[in-house]
C-alpha cells in the first residue's frame, strides 16, 4: 500500500500514544547533552541573526539540554525551555545552575505546550520541533504561545541537504515510524502552508551549518551512534549484518562530503532552512476569516 498523507495521518491518530512513547525513548537514548555541545556554533549564529534584546521573553521548544536557551540567557533574555526527554531537561537544569542562569526548564510536548497563550516575545526551535509527529499541532502551538506581533524562529534540516540524505540512508534500513518526514519543515512551500495564513511576515533562508569534528568520518559515525538518539536506535534495531551495512553507508556518506584535509578531521556542510515569522497583531488576527487564533486578540 502506498502511504498517502491521509493514511499517514490515520496511522498517527490511531496509535499516537505508542508513537510518542517510542519517540520519547529515542530522544532519551544516547547522550544528547554531549552531542549538542559540538553544535554550539550554529546556535550562536542562529540567535545572532535573530537578534535577541535583553529582557525578551523567549521559549526554546524541543530544547534538548538547553544549548540555545543558555546562549539566549547570556544575551539577557528571560528564557524558558521545554523538551519531551526527561534526561535532557535534567541536564539543562544542571547546566543552567552551573552557569548561573535562572532558566525555567519544563518537560513537555511541542504539540501541547504547557504555557498560556501569548506568553512569549520569541518562540524558537533549532533542529527540535521539526521531529514532532503532528506538524499541524506544532504550528498551532508555536503560534498560540507567541504574543501577537512576536516572532517564531526555527532551524530545520532540508530534504536536499546532508542531514536529509543521512535520514534517507536510515530509511533504507529501518521502517519509517508512521509520521510525516521531519525534513518537510525544511521545505519552503510546506512551511508557508503551515504558518503563512497566521503570520504577517515570513522569511525563509537557506543556511549552511558546518559540522566540524576532530576525528575521522568513521569516528563521526560512531560518535553519532553513541550519542545521537535516532542513530543509536537505528543501529539497535538491526542485527549484526544490518549494523555493518548501515555503518558502511554512513561512513561513505560522511567521507564523500568531507572537506577536511587529512584523516583525523571531518568537515561537512549541512543545509538547513531558517524560518523567521512575525505573528499577526491583535488587529490583524481579527481580520483573518475563520482564524482559530482570533481568541488571542480578545
Amino acid at each position: 500500500m502506498i502511504a498517502t498523507p491521509t493514511t499517514i495521518a490515520n496511522l498517527v491518530n490511531t496509535d499516537i500514544d505508542a508513537l510518542k512513547t517510542r519517540l520519547k525513548a529515542t530522544w532519551m537514548d544516547g547522550n544528547y547533552d554531549y552531542f549538542s555541545r559540538f553544535m554550539k556554533a550554529s546556535a550562536v549564529e542562529f540567535l545572532d541573526r535573530l537578534g535577541v534584546d535583553p529582557g525578551t521573553s523567549l521559549l526554546d521548544v524541543a530544547c534538548g539540554s538547553g544549548q540555545l536557551a543558555l546562549i539566549a540567557a547570556s544575551m539577557g533574555a528571560n528564557v524558558s525551555g521545554v523538551d519531551i526527554a526527561t534526561n535532557a531537561i535534567l541536564a539543562a537544569r544542571g547546566r543552567a545552575a552551573a552557569e548561573g542562569y535562572d532558566i525555567r526548564f519544563d518537560e513537555g510536548d511541542a504539540e501541547a505546550l504547557p504555557y498560556e497563550a501569548a506568553s512569549f516575545d520569541v518562540v524558537a526551535s533549532l533542529f527540535g520541533a521539526m521531529f514532532a509527529p503532528r506538524p499541524e499541532l506544532v504550528a498551532a502551538e508555536l503560534l498560540r504561545v507567541c504574543r501577537p506581533g512576536g516572532r517564531i524562529a526555527m532551524g530545520n534540516w532540508t530534504p536536499e541537504g546532508f542531514i536529509g540524505q543521512m535520514f534517507k540512508t536510515f530509511a533504507r534500513f529501518i521502517a519509517p515510524p508512521g509520521m510525516p518526514s521531519p525534513v518537510l519543515w525544511g521545505d519552503e512551500s510546506t512551511v508557508r502552508e503551515r504558518l503563512g495564513a497566521h503570520v504577517s511576515a515570513l522569511r525563509l533562508t537557506r543556511v549552511i551549518y558546518q559540522f566540524n569534528y576532530p576525528f575521522s568520518p568513521a569516528d563521526v559515525v560512531e560518535f553519532f551512534r553513541q550519542n545521537y538518539g535516532p542513530t543509536t536506535r537505528a543501529f539497535a534495531s538491526l542485527g549484526a549484518a544490518g549494523q555493518a551495512s548501515l555503518r558502511k553507508e554512513l561512513v561513505e556518506l560522511w567521507a564523500s562530503h568531507n572537506k577536511a584535509h587529512g584523516p583525523a578531521r571531518t568537515i561537512v556542510d549541512a543545509e538547513y532552512l531558517e524560518v523567521v515569522a512575525v505573528t499577526r497583531t491583535a488587529y490583524e488576527l481579527k481580520e483573518v476569516p475563520n482564524n482559530p487564533l482570533r481568541n488571542l486578540s480578545k
